[in-house]
């Protein structure tokens, strides 16, 4: 799996997101669209750097300002930056439970440790496990 390209400059790991992974599984799409209360038609990613920063499913018009900045200062991660970390990877505070988002900091901080292929294979899916509390049920 190319890592690089399955995940998102600030640190979100596509390849374990169940939007993305529902490409190939029905019954979690379905289970997804559910969730996420869209038509299953909507449940589809590719992941942030193949969606050019605009997740279809979210209804996102154009590019979150992560990506924006990465684009623009010519970098393949948020932890890369002078400014890293910025106010563009605030949490999503009251929604702690239910959003992956809250993890983008501490992983950025793990690849640039761990490298990330190692990160990849070793970590990510232990911290989506550890801090992601949402569930989608089948």
């Amino acid at each position: 799996m190319d890592y690089k390209r399955m995940t998102a400059p600030c640190g979100l790991d596509c390849f374990n997101c169940p939007v993305y992974l529902s490409k190939d599984n029905e019954r979690l799409r379905a289970a997804v669209a559910r969730n996420l209360n869209i038509p299953v038609e909507q449940v589809s990613c590719r992941g942030c750097r193949d969606e050019n920063g605009t997740i279809g499913f979210l209804g996102m018009a154009e590019p979150c300002n992560v990506y924006r900045c990465i684009q623009k200062k010519g970098l393949d991660f948020c932890y890369d930056c002078p400014d890293f970390p910025c106010d563009h990877l605030h949490p999503y505070a009251d929604k702690a439970a239910e959003r992956p988002h809250n993890t983008k900091v501490f992983n950025l901080c793990l690849i640039k440790k761990m490298g990330l292929e190692k990160w990849a294979e070793t970590k990510a899916r232990s911290v989506r496990e550890t801090y992601f509390r949402g569930e989608f049920r089948l």
